[in-house]
């Protein structure tokens, strides 16, 4: 079923997009598809990817990759997502990619998240929301996490860093996330918090795997 949601994403893709290329299990078969397309069709696109992983097997596929140097902005993202909502909000970044997915998210005219129906909640939190901080004075930005956090806020990992050379703290407030926009914005106003892992008002359609086949969930005011 990720098969076919990671190949179904790939139809909002046109010849001469530049796109952002995400991360994740779902996300891998949509690059698959692409490089097929690319060595089979004829198509022309461009692409910025959001980790060291999704790179390597971009590459791999021939797709051709840009930096920012080369790009303002971006046609269209197809990412995956930890949890979404009714809203299409989103809990992301359970691979470590986060800031990365949300400058490219945040850069694109368009987002389509990949999906399978164990992803579908009604509010967002059972899944631990990552957020990546500052090396200096992690301690004391996990102190300040827990302040407004009713459960564990924990390291991921003695020794792991994100691609930029940074923690991930895994804040895990249970299915009380009522209001992701203010969550995201107090959370992202504590010294040392990097980037937190909500995605709000960013994703405009999840394409769903489900047994049946894929369904498309279609925001309201979306752009594509």
């Amino acid at each position: 079923m990720k098969a076919e949601a990671g190949i179904a994403a790939c139809n909002f893709v046109k010849d001469g997009m530049m796109i952002g290329i995400g991360t994740g299990s779902t996300v891998k078969y949509t690059i698959l598809e692409l490089g097929r397309r690319i060595r089979e069709e004829g198509l022309e696109i461009a692409g910025i990817p959001t980790s060291e992983v999704t790179e390597k097997l971009s590459i791999e596929q021939g797709i051709p990759l840009v930096d920012w140097t080369e790009c303002s902005a971006l046609d269209l993202v197809i990412d995956g997502a930890d949890e979404f909502d009714s809203n299409l909000h989103l809990i992301k970044g359970g691979g470590g990619a986060l800031l990365r997915e949300k400058i490219v998210a945040e850069s694109s005219a368009g987002m389509v998240v990949v999906a399978d129906a164990s992803k579908q909640v009604e509010v967002l939190g059972t899944f631990p929301l990552p957020i990546e901080v500052n090396p200096y004075g992690w301690e004391q930005t996990q102190r300040r996490i827990q302040a407004i956090c009713s459960g564990p806020v924990v390291r991921r990992g003695p020794d792991y860093l994100t691609d930029n050379g940074n923690p991930i703290l895994d804040a895990h407030f249970g299915p009380v996330i009522f209001n992701p926009v203010e969550m995201e914005a107090q959370l992202r106003s504590i010294a040392g918090v990097v980037e937190v892992g909500l995605f709000t008002n960013t994703a405009d359609v999840v394409v769903l795997a489900a047994p049946s086949g894929c369904e498309m969930i279609r925001k309201e005011n979306a752009r594509l």
